[in-house]
């Protein structure tokens, strides 16, 4: 296993990013991204020691992480690590008692590659990616983002 990220709840993009550069310094992000499968949007962002960060806010009421959100607890959800053998990395988790939370999806951050949610007796949330060799892309796409969202806002929309 390698580790990927730590999952961030946030109510939207924004103010996950804004929360994240103003505390810590995460500067480089990708783009956005709308996560159907798990009903989120994502963003992800990186720290200058490195460390990734996923900003998970919810699409819709019914997202899992609403109640979270909403509720302002939990806000640091999960960690994710990419692994080689999904099913075989989900049988060893079984053995030491982790239960899955749903079954493996497509993730479309992860070129749709398998990704899983595990959750432990004292409610550690473990997210497995059968994506060995992803990178996240980094670049400008916050500030685009960002000019696009005060643009939306101008005009009245959200």
């Amino acid at each position: 296993m390698r580790f990927d990220h730590l999952g961030v709840i946030a109510s939207d993009l924004a103010s996950g990013r804004t929360l994240l550069e103003s505390t810590i310094g995460v500067g480089d992000w990708s783009r956005e991204y709308e996560e159907p499968a798990q009903d989120v949007f994502a963003q992800f962002g990186r720290c200058a020691s490195g460390v990734c960060y996923e900003v998970i806010a919810p699409r819709s009421a019914a997202s899992p992480i609403a109640r979270a959100s909403a509720g302002k607890t939990n806000t640091i959800n999960h960690v994710a690590y990419l692994v080689d053998d999904l099913a075989r990395e989900a049988e060893r988790l079984a053995d030491v008692g982790l239960v899955a939370i749903g079954a493996a999806r497509p993730g479309c951050v992860f070129d749709n590659r398998p990704v899983q949610f595990f959750v432990s007796s004292s409610r550690f949330v473990l997210e497995l990616i059968e994506a060995p060799d992803h990178e996240h892309a980094f670049g400008t796409f916050a500030a685009q983002t960002w000019n696009r969202h005060l643009v939306t806002k101008k005009r009245g929309f959200r």
